[in-house]
C-alpha cells in the first residue's frame, strides 16, 4: 500500500558527520591524501599585515580554488554557491555544516594581492610536482612539450588596429589593470619583445592577448599555455603563459627547462616536439646541453620543381665542403683570406658554390640548377645541430616518441574537455599565467588521485 507522506520534522538536536556522509570512493578523498598546505600560512606570513580585522584562512580559498578546476567550477561566485551546497566540497574546505563560506570578492581581493605578489600559484605547483616526484611519477628521462592556444576573454568588437594603436599614450595611472600589465610585459621574450611584428588588432580589454588565425578558422585574441611534461605518467613539471606566436612559444620551452633543472635537479636525455620546435637555434641549444631533440627539423630546402634539394649533397666536414651526387665540390672559399672580415658572413649563414665550369659541363645540370650557371647551397649555423635531429629520426627510438608526444596532447583536450579551460576568464598575462598554474596542478593531483585511489574501508553493517 501507499506509504504516509514524507515531512520534515523539526528535531531539537542532531548528530550529523560530514566524514560519514562523502563517500569512500569520491575523487576528493584521493586528491586530499596529496594536498599539504601546512606550510602556506608560514609562505604567505610576511604579505599580510600584523594589526586590523582578521582575514579569511588563505589555506581555505587554495582549496576552494582546488575544488573548482578539478571539477570545472570556472566562475567564483558558482563556486561559492557549490561549496556551500555540496557536502564532499564541504568536507575537502575543512568547512562544518554551520561554518561560513567566504564571498566570492574574497578571491579577487587576494588574487591580485599577495596571491601575485608571493607567487602562491606558482609555489603551488611546484609543491604538487615534487609530490609526483616522491611517488615516483617522474624520471626526468624523457620529456615533451607543447603549446595549446586558450582565447582570451577579449572580442574584435573591442580592438584596434595596428596602425591606430600607440601604446605611448596611455597613461599608466588610469589605464585598467590588464593594459597595466601589458606595459609592463613590452620587454619580456615571452610576450612583447617576442616579436618585432605587430598584430593585425589589439585588444583594449587585454591588449597583451595575440589576434592569431592559427586555427585555419576565424581569427580570435588568445594566449599559448605551454606545457613540459615527464611522459613516463604524464605529470606536467612546468607550465609557461606566453603570445600566441612560435618564437615565443620556443623562448618558453628553453624558460621551463632551466627551471625544473634549478629547482627539481631534472635533466633530461631527450625532449619530444613538434616541427615548430625543430628550428635551428632551438636544436643548437639543446644539443649544447646534451640533450637529444626527438623533433622534426623545421626545413624549407626542400624543392617541388623536382630538382636536387640539400639533402641530396653530402656534407664534408672534414675539408668543409659538400660533394654533390655527381662527385664535384662545392666549397665556401677557394682561396685564404689574410683578412678576417672577409671571411665567413655574421648573418649565421654561409654559402658554398661549385665551380660554374664545372656545372655548365656536368650531364645533370637539368637535375641540379637548371636556372642557374652554378649551384650554390647554403649552410645554416646550427646546421650540425640538425642533422643530428635528421640522425634521430631514424631511429626507433624516435618512433616511440612520437608515439609519447601525444601525451601531452592529451592533456590540452582533459584540460578543455574535462576542465572547461577553453576560454580564460580572467585578464592580462598575470590572469593566464593564474589559470595556467591552478589548472595544472589540478590535473596533476588527479593524476596522483588515479593511480594512487584512496583505501576503501569496509562498510559497516
Amino acid at each position: 500500500m501507499m506509504g504516509p507522506r514524507q515531512e520534515a520534522q523539526p528535531a531539537l538536536f542532531y548528530e550529523f558527520s560530514l566524514e560519514d556522509h562523502v563517500p569512500q570512493d569520491h575523487l576528493l578523498r584521493s586528491i586530499d591524501r596529496f594536498v599539504d598546505l601546512s606550510g602556506i600560512r608560514a609562505y604567505l606570513a610576511d604579505f599580510y599585515s600584523h594589526t586590523g580585522r582578521p582575514s579569511v584562512d588563505p589555506e581555505l580559498l587554495i582549496r576552494m580554488l582546488l575544488v573548482g578546476y578539478c571539477f570545472g567550477i570556472r566562475s567564483e561566485r558558482r563556486l561559492c554557491e557549490e561549496v556551500h551546497l555540496n557536502l564532499a566540497y564541504r568536507w575537502f574546505c575543512r568547512l562544518d555544516l554551520s561554518d561560513r563560506v567566504p564571498d566570492h570578492s574574497t578571491f579577487s581581493k587576494n588574487r591580485h594581492g599577495r596571491f601575485r605578489d608571493s607567487e602562491l600559484l606558482r609555489h603551488l605547483f611546484e609543491m604538487t610536482v615534487a609530490r609526483c616526484i616522491e611517488e615516483g611519477l617522474v624520471s626526468g628521462q624523457r620529456m615533451a612539450v607543447d603549446a595549446s592556444l586558450i582565447e582570451a576573454d577579449a572580442n574584435k568588437q573591442n580592438s584596434t588596429p595596428k596602425e591606430e594603436w600607440d601604446a605611448r599614450q596611455i597613461d599608466p595611472a588610469y589605464a585598467p589593470r590588464a593594459v597595466r600589465e601589458y606595459l609592463d610585459s613590452l620587454d619580456e621574450a615571452a610576450f612583447g619583445a617576442a616579436s618585432e611584428v605587430q598584430p593585425k588588432f589589439t585588444s583594449h580589454s587585454d591588449p597583451a592577448s595575440q589576434w592569431t588565425a592559427a586555427r585555419k578558422g576565424p581569427a580570435f585574441f588568445a594566449y599559448s599555455d605551454n606545457y613540459l611534461i615527464d611522459t613516463d605518467h604524464g605529470v606536467i613539471v612546468d607550465v609557461e603563459a606566453t603570445r600566441s606566436i612560435r618564437q615565443a612559444e620556443v623562448g618558453a620551452t628553453r624558460t621551463m627547462l632551466d627551471r625544473v633543472r634549478d629547482k627539481f635537479h631534472l635533466y633530461p636525455e631527450r625532449l619530444i616536439a613538434d616541427t615548430a620546435y625543430g628550428t635551428g637555434p632551438m636544436l643548437g641549444w639543446l644539443v649544447d646541453r646534451e640533450i637529444a631533440p626527438h623533433i622534426p627539423v623545421f626545413d624549407k630546402s626542400r624543392r617541388s620543381d623536382g630538382t636536387w634539394t640539400r639533402a641530396d649533397f653530402e656534407w664534408d666536414a672534414g675539408n668543409d665542403q659538400y660533394i654533390c651526387p655527381e662527385g664535384h665540390e662545392l666549397k665556401q672559399f677557394r682561396r685564404n683570406y689574410s683578412d678576417p672580415k672577409r671571411g665567413p658572413t655574421s648573418t649565421g649563414r654561409a654559402k658554398y658554390r661549385a665551380l660554374k665550369l664545372t656545372c655548365q659541363a656536368c650531364p645533370s645540370k637539368a637535375k641540379c640548377c637548371p636556372n642557374a650557371d652554378a649551384r650554390s647551397i647554403t649552410r645554416e649555423e646550427h646546421e650540425n645541430a640538425r642533422q643530428v635531429a635528421r640522425d634521430i629520426s631514424k631511429t626507433k627510438q624516435y618512433e616511440i616518441s612520437m608515439k609519447l608526444r601525444k601525451k601531452v596532447e592529451m592533456l590540452f583536450a582533459h584540460l578543455k574537455r574535462i576542465l572547461g579551460l577553453g576560454r580564460l576568464r580572467l585578464r592580462g598575462p598575470c590572469g593566464a599565467n593564474d589559470e595556467f598554474l591552478l589548472a595544472a596542478t589540478a590535473q596533476n593531483l588527479r593524476k596522483l588521485a588515479k593511480i594512487f585511489p584512496a583505501p576503501q574501508k569496509p562498510r559497516t553493517a
